[in-house]
C-alpha cells in the first residue's frame, strides 16, 4: 500500500485484495478484522473501493478522509475503525437510464447487457489502485477526480 508520506512506490510490494462476505452495511466488521490481523494503519495501508451512483458508470473519483456521503458501507467502516482517514476510490455505477430507487438498482442482479460496462468499471478501479500504489494518492486524485460534463460541485 502507499507509504505513510503519501508517496507512491514500487508496485512489487505485497497487496491484499479483500471483498467482505458480510452485508455491505456491515463492511466495517470485516475491514476492522483485516486491519487488526495485518497490523495495518488505515491512513496509509487501506484503500476502499466503493460504488457511487452520483456519476456515470466507469467514472472514478479518489478521495482522502471524506465523509461517508450516505454510503452505509463507508459509514460502517468509519464506525468500526474509529477513523475516516483512509483512501477511497468511488467508482460510478449510475446507469444510462433514469433510476428512481438507487438502492434497488444497486441490489438488483446485472443484466447481460451490463456485463461489458461492469468489466470496464472493474478495469477503472484496478487502474486507480495502481496509480495510488505507483505514483501516490495525489497523482490519483489529479488523474481521476475530473468532472464529467454537467456534473455539479
Amino acid at each position: 500500500m502507499p507509504g505513510a508520506d503519501g508517496a507512491g512506490g514500487d508496485c512489487e510490494q505485497p497487496v491484499l485484495l479483500a471483498k467482505p462476505e458480510t452485508f455491505m452495511n456491515l463492511s466495517g466488521v470485516a475491514v476492522r478484522e483485516l486491519v487488526e490481523e495485518y497490523e495495518a494503519k488505515p491512513e496509509s495501508d487501506l484503500i476502499v473501493i466503493q460504488d457511487g451512483t452520483g456519476f456515470s458508470a466507469g467514472h472514478a473519483a479518489h478521495s482522502c478522509a471524506a465523509q461517508f456521503g450516505g454510503h452505509n458501507g463507508i459509514e460502517s467502516i468509519i464506525g468500526a475503525l474509529g477513523t475516516q482517514d483512509f483512501l477511497r476510490i468511488r467508482i460510478g455505477v449510475a446507469p444510462d437510464r433514469t433510476v428512481s430507487d438507487g438502492q434497488s438498482y444497486l441490489l438488483a442482479p446485472l443484466r447481460k447487457a451490463e456485463f461489458a460496462s461492469a468489466d470496464g468499471i472493474l478495469d477503472t478501479a484496478e487502474e486507480a489502485v495502481r496509480v495510488i500504489l505507483k505514483e501516490g494518492p495525489a497523482a490519483a486524485m489529479n488523474r481521476f477526480n475530473r468532472k464529467e460534463p454537467g456534473q455539479e460541485d
